[in-house]
């Protein structure tokens, strides 16, 4: 879900008119500093440090996605190659990496990990080289456990590196995509300005990792070694490897009693197409009141499959995989669409929808390079009412799961999102009485999770222990208006550029928040990014009054804002409707802010916010920075702050109630120790 003055799919973008006001306003009170904020120290012995979302997992406890993985970042392994970062600055690698670190090799060099437990089967997190005129490369990795050589396998760039502008390019040596578009670099409009600036490319490389998963062949024990090493003469100048995932795959689950796509002709070898097939047994299936069961293999897919009233069943997700290639469109489709793609999709909802599919235990593979959001290339899509999609991993799509409602009672549950081009998953438009729970989520390249209330509003859904990591643009999870939401025991960690841990956004053309919203026992670590459009620093939490007012009851409790780049709670509507639209009856209790790099709280817009202990230490700059619509008005600020009790660390002092003006957006910014226990 983009963001910022750029139009989306759908989305109206504001004039550049707007755009030269708003940027020219605000860079009047504003500047955008790099950022680079320390760590904890390096590791380099032999013993292994098991993270989540590189934090101690004591730190997190009881937030985030149960997995059966176990990560390790590359950092904290034995290596002889050289550790890169902490950085937060956008277009560059560290940032990008889990942690905000990772490890560089050049050829012949190694980093080695121990294994903490059992495992059959890895991940590896990694970036190389784009080609010189984009488009990737292929390079290879060697892997050895305990000294001997297992194998090598082949790493790709051929869906990393994006450039310029949203939509953004595959070509780095591109000119501007829209140079009738404000930017930062010049602080101009380059169309609107005589002479031309210069603008250096690449412009703005972004999205820069990939991760492949790999099957060991037997079962490694805990204190084994998997050493990963960058082969000398690889074509690569240099290989990043961010992470490690380690995982006992448990065996192929088998299904006997079922409409086996191999009786209809489908090709476990994927040499050919089995969509025909596919179809079929899910036809047989309905007929025969029978689950379609497709065993180990990887199998061809180049189009959608339409479900309807059908389970489908593989091996386990990494034993069936389901893989496609992006097929140009002779015409353009109804709904804009110029290519397709590997997809299980729902029917439209003016058709009906579908409704009773059941999905579980398979990838589904992809093949998108690009980012056009008129093509419907998304893993999963159209609209599933009572429906389950559960044990998914979904690689290499748009989006992995694109639901346009109206639509009700979709469980998605306990899949792996990763490397997508935009969205992880968007309940977009009348999505009702529906849970996301227990996904794990890393580098997407726009909001994590997304409920987006356009025309008609997502009611009554819940987003309840997911972890989102790296998303490179926008937000971990995004809630843009609605009806008694609840975003609960989540675990986000390391947005980009752009956006936030959390956001609460009336944009969009979204529909307003009504009712309540629940934000309960999240936990946030380095979130709140630059938003270069502005020239600020975003909250780990962020408020964003753009459409409309945000008047519904928020309740925001038990959350824990974790060494946060900028401000911890950010509370902002945009610069050319600020005396029209305000923030209020938001409610804050119990929350712990542990390290920010400015402001506890910033204000930036009319309304009102209530605190209850609210506890705060390690904090940058100022306890609140509270700037109202910026009228500097003899009253005060025209946004008040409620001390209701128990506000610990002096943040909160008496004087700055209820409304004093504090405003600097310039504070600098101080980062912080690492968090530890309270």
């Amino acid at each position: 879900m983009f963001r910022s003055i750029m139009p989306a799919r759908g989305r109206p973008g504001r004039s550049v008119a707007t755009a030269v006001a708003l940027a020219t306003a605000l860079t009047t009170l504003v500047g955008g500093p790099t950022v680079a904020v320390a760590g904890p120290p390096t590791h380099s012995g032999a013993a292994p440090v098991v993270t989540r979302a590189a934090l101690d997992p004591a730190l997190v406890a009881g937030r985030g996605a149960d997995v059966d993985f176990v990560e390790q970042e590359a950092e904290n392994a034995r290596t002889n190659g050289e550790i890169i970062g902490p950085d937060r600055s956008a277009y560059t690698l560290p940032a990008e990496a889990s942690g905000r670190r990772a490890v560089r090799l050049t050829p012949g060099r190694y980093v080695e990990f121990v294994l903490p437990s059992a495992a059959n089967a890895i991940t590896v997190r990694y970036s190389i080289p784009d080609a010189p005129q984009g488009g990737g490369i292929t390079a290879p990795l060697g892997v050895a456990v305990n000294g001997k050589h297992l194998r090598s396998v082949t790493l790709t760039s051929q869906y990393s590196w994006l450039y310029n502008q949203y939509p953004f390019s595959n070509d780095p040596q591109a000119g501007l995509l829209h140079p009738d578009w404000w930017i930062t670099e010049c602080s101009c409009v380059p169309s609107a300005t005589t002479p031309y600036p210069t603008i250096s490319t690449p412009f703005r490389p972004t999205h820069f990792y990939d991760e492949q998963r790999l099957l060991l062949g037997r079962t490694y024990r805990a204190g084994d070694r998997i050493r990963l090493t960058a082969p000398a003469g690889s074509a690569a100048a240099w290989t990043v490897i961010d992470l490690l995932d380690s995982e006992l795959v448990a065996p192929p689950r088998i299904r006997l009693l079922a409409a086996n796509v191999l009786a209809f002709g489908a090709d476990p070898t994927g040499r050919r197409d089995s969509a025909d097939a596919l179809d079929k047994a899910i036809a047989f299936a309905r007929r025969t009141h029978l689950k379609v069961y497709i065993p180990p293999g990887t199998y061809q897919v180049n189009r959608h499959i339409i479900v309807d009233d059908v389970t489908i069943e593989g091996a386990g997700n990494w034993y069936t995989i389901i893989k496609g290639r992006e097929v140009a469109l002779p015409t353009a489709a109804p709904d804009g669409s110029v290519h397709t793609g590997v997809g299980f999709y729902g029917r439209d909802a003016v058709d009906g929808g579908s409704r009773n599919v059941h999905l579980s235990g398979f990838a589904i593979e992809g093949d998108v390079r690009e980012r056009i959001d008129t093509d419907q290339v998304n893993a999963i899509g159209g609209a599933m009412s009572n429906s389950t999609i559960d044990g998914l991993y979904l690689h290499h799509t748009k989006v992995g799961l694109w639901f346009d409602g109206p639509m009700t009672n979709v469980r998605v549950t306990n899949n792996i999102i990763v490397d997508q081009i935009a969205d992880a998953l968007n309940f977009h438009t009348g999505v009702t009485n529906s849970l996301v729970a227990h996904n794990f989520v890393r580098n997407t390249g726009d909001d994590g999770l997304a409920m987006w209330s356009e025309k008609t509003a997502n009611t009554r859904n819940t987003f309840d222990h997911n972890t989102v990591q790296s998303p490179t643009l926008a937000n971990g999870i995004a809630i843009y208006g609605g009806t008694d939401n609840t975003v609960s025991h989540n675990l986000i960690a390391d947005p980009v550029r752009e956006g936030s841990g959390i956001q609460v956004g009336s944009r969009f053309g979204a529909e307003p928040f009504t009712g309540h919203l629940w934000i309960t026992n999240n936990t946030t670590a380095r979130a709140g990014t630059y938003e270069l459009n502005w020239n600020i620093g975003l909250g780990a939490i962020w408020f964003f009054a753009l459409d409309r007012s945000i008047d519904a009851t928020i309740e925001v409790a038990g959350d824990a804002y974790l060494d946060s780049t900028y401000n911890a709670i950010m509370l902002v509507s945009d610069w050319p409707v600020k005396d029209l639209y305000s923030i209020t009856n938001v409610h804050f209790r119990d929350i712990r802010v542990d390290g920010t790099g400015t402001s506890v709280v910033s204000a930036r817009t009319a309304g009102s916010a209530s605190f209850a202990n609210v506890d705060a230490r390690n904090v940058g700059a100022v306890g609140v920075n509270n700037c109202g619509s910026f009228h500097f008005t003899p009253a005060g600020s025209e946004f008040a702050l409620t001390d209701l009790g128990g506000n610990d660390g002096g943040w909160l002092a008496p004087w700055l109630l209820p409304n004093t003006i504090t405003c600097d957006d310039r504070p600098p910014v101080s980062p912080p120790p690492p968090p530890a226990h309270w």
